[in-house]
């Protein structure tokens, strides 16, 4: 097989090193959740305080995206990730000195500006681009799995690490986990294998149009639920099954499991969600090049809705948590390869990560949110079951907003032709 046709083949090695790192960045950042009380009885803070932290972290996540996508766009995408690797790893490692809240706020930002460089903007732009038409669809739900993975392994490893040492040590640990990434970046190619664009258009041209376009706007606010559900989820789950669920059978599979109190059965619950979402998001980009995104994303939506309606209006119960868990997680991350993949098919692939970055940033809003919202009721009502119809509210509303989506490629209006003299 040529060097051309491997470029353009599914399994590629940009692929594969691109899996790996989301792997490790998401398997660290789906963990904090797990850090909420230990870092909360250690301190005696209110539940809002690091919440807070991570709400900021999940913002200057979706505000640090466009700028790295430019960054990989112009200098290349291994400067980009690397820069990336450094905030993120740096973060890490400040935290695990922090003493006060404002100062795990404050670092909140690099960490969230790390995972900008080493997430999935920077990670699916170059990987869609390292595929041909046929494949596209798909080796974005790959990638967008193996942040999944990492959903998977990161909160049941840190919740072993924390009965074993300290919460500021495991902050060291993960930093050097994510230090090890480097060794990934020479299988990043910066270059695309895939052909050029025929025009020479600018990303200015682009992004004024895009806009000024309702579809835009509209792939723009729908997003902005999932952000929203899944940060809050991620966060707060962990605690919430915890204070609010049944103690586990003595006769349970769960047990057998060595599942054995509702603190493991938290981090248990974000490995489940992270497990379905291996197929969910594979499943949901194969699909992509099937039929039309907006709608399997008005499905999704609607999907996430339903199930977090039927969760809270239940008496929550082991057995309960695990269904939910799997039900979401089918859902979970779906929407990522559907959304990028609609952003690059409707205006191309030359801008896709700045166009993408962009409206990640609604996804990230919606996760600062859900986050700080969270803390924000818990603290003031003793529960989440607000923030919960929140959640609901906004993901019905992403349901209807995708339909009047208009998935075609972008036809750039075309400049008048010059006066002769």
């Amino acid at each position: 097989m040529s060097k051309a046709n491997k470029a353009y083949s599914l399994f590629n090695p940009i692929l594969f090193a691109g899996c790996l790192i989301l792997l490790v960045g998401f398997a660290i950042r789906a963990s904090f959740g797990v850090f909420q009380i230990p870092i909360q009885e250690d301190f005696g803070w209110m539940r809002v305080e690091f919440s807070l932290a991570i709400a900021i972290q999940n913002l200057s996540w979706g505000i640090g995206e466009p700028f790295f996508n430019i960054i990989s766009e112009k200098y290349g995408t291994r400067k980009a990730i690397l820069l990336g690797i450094v905030f993120y790893a740096a973060g890490l490692l400040l935290s695990s000195f922090a003493v006060n809240p404002e100062t795990h706020q404050m670092l909140a930002i690099l960490i969230g500006f790390g995972f900008s460089g080493m997430g999935f903007g920077v990670i699916l732009s170059v990987v869609g681009r390292s595929t041909s038409d046929k494949h596209r669809s798909l080796a974005l739900g790959i990638a967008t799995s193996a942040g999944s993975l990492g959903q998977i392994t990161g909160p049941p490893l840190i919740e072993k690490l924390l009965q074993q040492m300290p919460w500021n040590h495991v902050f060291m640990v993960a930093a050097a986990a994510i230090l090890l990434t480097t060794l990934l970046l020479p299988w990043i190619r910066s270059d695309s294998p895939v052909k050029k664009d025929t025009n020479d258009i600018k990303m200015s041209k682009v992004l004024g149009y895009a806009l000024k376009d309702p579809t835009f706007a509209m792939i723009f606010l729908g997003f902005f639920s999932c952000g929203f559900q899944i940060a809050f989820i991620t966060a707060h789950f962990p605690a919430y099954i915890a204070e609010m669920c049944s103690a586990i059978p003595q006769n349970s599979v769960l047990r057998s499991m060595g599942i054995a109190s509702t603190s493991a059965l938290g981090a248990f619950s974000i490995a489940i969600i992270g497990t379905a979402n291996l197929v969910g998001a594979i499943t949901a980009g194969a699909l992509g090049s099937r039929f039309r995104k907006k709608s399997l994303l008005s499905l999704i939506y609607t999907g996430r809705t339903i199930a977090a309606a039927a969760f809270i209006m239940t008496p929550m119960t082991p057995d309960s948590v695990v269904i939910f868990s799997i039900v979401m997680g089918s859902l979970w991350l779906a929407t990522v390869p559907l959304t990028s993949g609609l952003v690059g098919h409707i205006y191309g692939l030359k801008f896709m990560g700045t166009l993408y970055g962009l409206v990640f940033f609604s996804h990230q809003l919606g996760g600062f949110l859900g986050v700080w919202l969270g803390g924000y009721f818990y603290d003031q009502f003793g529960n989440y079951d607000l923030v919960w119809w929140v959640g609901i509210g906004v993901g019905a509303f992403s349901a209807i907003i995708h339909f009047p989506v208009r998935e075609k490629p972008m036809i750039m209006p075309m400049p008048p032709p010059l006066k002769e003299a």
